[in-house]
């Protein structure tokens, strides 16, 4: 048995909307099913779906006429803008495309992008009155100011002018400014409500040029992606076309950026934004400052741009090792204080980086799948900075909302949130959340969840279907890469991979088509499979391509054996080189002869042996849902059919020491105890110690077989041993070899040696399973949407 790791929450869709899309639109079974799963069930939504469509117009944002006018007015009257952004990759994209669209316009704007280490995230007072004294006339904000209550009134007060442009969780109340756009604002009823903050900054420049600046595109891609926002709707279509775009673009900024990164430029995707792009564009407001990203975007000279380049790529190196740092130190620090038996996980330490918490954040939910808040303590101002992320069921911007009396500031989403609190408030904000916690999540909701787009068979999966399901991309939040299940199969070529071993590498196969298989980081699965195992495993699907060979692949995330598993290890096979793979969870190790616990060197499992001597103690002995490993031989069949008769056992490894074997010792057969028997009634009297070992030698036998045989005839009463002096007897009555207790053992323990020592791997199971439960010990845990 095998426990997959996540939930798994399968989508089903109707069977007769499948075949439509299948015959009307000559979809493949595989992408048909995708589409219909995924709630796109019909022709029409289908096609509508798959073609590009056009963006909706600007101006159904409630505000925009306000705002488009408002800038109109001051580019006339040549009033001083500014465009006021966000230091993250959003930020810094939002930033670029107002700003070329008011230069493209002739407006007279700069841009201010706050300082994340002294002013914090959105408007703040202090950079107002520094605008202000700049001579500032409008500001706009882009991908922040919502929350911005008191900023707005200070602006009134000023004397200047404010347009906000947002999309983070607006709250009860909107600043006082002269336009809101914002396509969540309670009165909104634009079409599509989960732009990021670049979507809503490419409307405002849409409605200004009265045309979409498709030349902007790549921008609005990466910010999209980067901000981890609905990739659906619009905004992909915003992405598709990005994409497209940036594979071909020649701007100057980018052509640097993807070179210094090293990324092939004809096959970008949404990953290599994503893992590649969108780190870069974020590196220098998390270490230094966004101005070095916006200038990069900004560049018309080729050397400019390559050395800044070079710089944001040198910056992401250092984030990378910061970040690594201060995983570890989280981690350790939640061990040391027993945090991690907490619902919302809160950690923080005096001088940790603010500008990476929200990533070590991320990576503490992939760890512990818990509700968590990084901080950074500033012990001479008293100050947390805190960043945070949540797992599905744990809204983060509405629990924060409860704590709101003991937070300075916040704001956010329901899956990410950013805060400040003063340091000795820390540890109330922490009890607070985790009461709201215990009333919200349920044990079950701290097992991940891994979603799925149906049940396929193997036949499904060919390079037709795989290259068709491009159509789909790109793949994001909220409309992820497709991952499938498939059920009842078994895995051959089993074998680990990579430098250091760590990748599993597999063939799928049901007996009449094989797909190839890698699960990434995954390589102690390998010691978790025995053969034959029926396997169910979930995975994502794609294109290997190696020696201009195209093959389907399977991308491993979960896999999962519902059966009991045999592992073999009868033979050469030393103790210590394999025991430390048996999961520590439900170990059992069974030991039928307790002078083998010193022996094997027991002691650190000393807690999981379990010494069987009689057939009660094996009955006695509870192995349901255990690992069980037979470290020696069984005195009989009998004790270790009682062990295991009728047990929900979910692994055995077979190792069964024996010092010593009789199956290959030279057993007599009947004629030879024929033979000898004359011979020693031809003798009448045999010295067994003196010419014992002469007999043996002539006769091509073993010492022990004729100590046996003397033996048999001696339980037999055909002879009597004193002293190792055999005499023959008168023989009363005729008597079967099989009447002696020595002989039924040694032709028990024969028989036995062959069943389990020498037994071919299937026959060895086939025996295991009559004793065991018929059946599945654990249904996968499936849940049907």
């Amino acid at each position: 048995m095998l426990q997959p790791k996540t939930r798994w929450i399968l989508r089903k869709g109707n069977r007769e909307n499948i075949q439509q899309l299948m015959e009307q639109l000559e979809l493949t079974p595989l992408v048909a099913t995708l589409l219909v799963n995924r709630g796109i069930d019909t022709v029409e939504k289908a096609v509508q779906f798959l073609k590009d469509d056009a963006f909706f117009d600007p101006f159904l944002l409630t505000d925009m006429d306000v705002c488009v006018k408002r800038i109109y007015e001051a580019i006339k009257k040549g009033q001083k803008m500014i465009v006021y952004g966000d230091y993250d990759a959003d930020g810094v994209t939002s930033t670029t495309v107002l700003l070329v669209t008011l230069k493209t316009l002739g407006a007279k704007v700069d841009y201010y992008i706050p300082d994340r280490f002294l002013e914090g995230y959105g408007p703040n007072e202090e950079a107002f009155r520094f605008l202000k004294d700049e001579g500032v006339d409008l500001i706009i904000t882009v991908d922040n100011g919502i929350a911005a209550i008191h900023e707005a009134k200070i602006a009134k007060q000023l004397g200047m002018d404010l347009i906000i442009t947002d999309h983070h969780e607006p709250g009860p109340e909107l600043p006082e400014a002269v336009a809101v756009i914002h396509p969540k604002r309670p009165d909104s009823t634009y079409p599509f409500k989960e732009l990021a903050g670049v979507g809503v900054a490419f409307k405002v420049a849409s409605a200004l040029l009265r045309t979409p600046p498709y030349h902007l595109l790549p921008l609005v891609a990466i910010g999209t992606i980067a901000d981890l926002v609905s990739l659906t709707g619009e905004n992909r279509q915003f992405v598709k076309k990005g994409l497209e775009l940036l594979k071909g673009t020649n701007h100057i900024g980018l052509s640097a950026l993807m070179k210094a990164a090293g990324i092939n430029q004809l096959e970008i995707d949404e990953e290599t934004v994503g893992f590649s792009i969108a780190p870069r564009m974020n590196a220098p407001g998390r270490l230094e400052h966004a101005n070095i990203a916006v200038e990069l975007l900004l560049s018309e000279d080729v050397e400019e741009a390559e050395r800044l380049a070079q710089e944001m790529n040198e910056m992401n190196r250092k984030r990378q090792e910061i970040v690594n740092e201060m995983e570890k130190e989280a981690v350790e620090e939640i061990h040391r204080r027993g945090l991690e038996k907490d619902k919302v996980l809160v950690v923080g330490k005096q001088n940790w980086h603010p500008g990476v918490i929200g990533i070590v954040a991320s990576r503490l939910v992939e760890r512990f799948y818990r509700p968590t808040i990084v901080f950074s303590y500033d012990a001479e101002h008293n100050l947390a900075k805190g960043s945070a992320r949540s797992i599905p069921g744990f809204h983060l911007y509405n629990n924060l909302r409860q704590c709101k009396d003991l937070l300075l500031h916040f704001g956010g989403h329901p899956m990410a949130a950013g805060m400040t609190v003063e340091m000795e408030k820390v540890d109330r904000l922490r009890d607070r959340l985790n009461g709201l916690a215990t009333e919200q999540l349920t044990e079950e909701d701290f097992i991940p969840v891994t979603e799925l787009d149906g049940i396929f068979s193997l036949d499904t999966i060919d390079l037709q279907s795989l290259e068709q399901m491009q159509m789909l991309a790109p793949f994001g939040t909220d409309h992820p890469k497709p991952k499938i299940l498939i059920k009842d199969i078994q895995l051959s070529n089993i074998k680990k991979v990579g430098a250091d071993l760590n990748h599993f590498k597999f063939s799928a196969t049901d007996g009449n088509h094989s797909v190839d298989g890698i699960g990434f980081q995954m390589g102690e699965i390998a010691d978790q499979l025995s053969p034959l195992s029926s396997v169910s495993l979930i995975g994502e699907l794609g294109i290997n391509e190696w020696n201009q060979v195209r093959r389907p692949q399977i991308y491993l995330k979960d896999i999962s054996v519902n059966e009991w598993q045999l592992f073999d290890y009868r033979g050469h096979h030393p103790l210590h080189r394999w025991i430390h793979k048996i999961p520590e969870k439900n170990r059992r190790l069974i030991l039928f002869d307790e002078r083998n616990f010193s022996k094997f060197g027991l002691s650190e499992f000393s807690q999981d042996v379990r010494l069987i001597h009689t057939d009660e103690d094996a009955k006695d002995c509870p192995l349901d849902e255990m690992n069980i490993v037979f470290l020696d031989f069984p005195p009989s069949e009998n004790i270790i059919t009682s062990l295991i008769k009728g047990k929900k056992i979910s692994r055995i490894y077979a190792y069964f020491y024996q010092d010593g074997t009789n199956y290959f010792s030279t057993l007599p057969t009947r004629d030879h105890f024929k033979w000898f028997y004359l011979f020693l009634v031809k003798k009448g009297v045999f010295d067994l110690n003196r010419y014992g070992k002469e007999l043996a030698k002539y006769r091509g036998w073993t010492t022990n077989t004729v100590h046996f045989m003397t033996k048999v005839f001696s339980e037999l009463e055909f002879v009597t041993i004193n002293n190792g002096i055999v005499t023959v007897c008168e023989i009363q009555k005729k008597r079967d070899l099989s009447e002696s207790p020595t002989y039924q053992r040694i032709q028990e323990e024969v028989r036995l040696e062959k069943l389990l020592l020498y037994s071919p791997y299937r026959d060895l199971k086939q025996w295991f399973d009559h004793y065991l439960p018929i059946g599945k010990i654990k249904e996968e845990k499936i849940i049907w949407i």
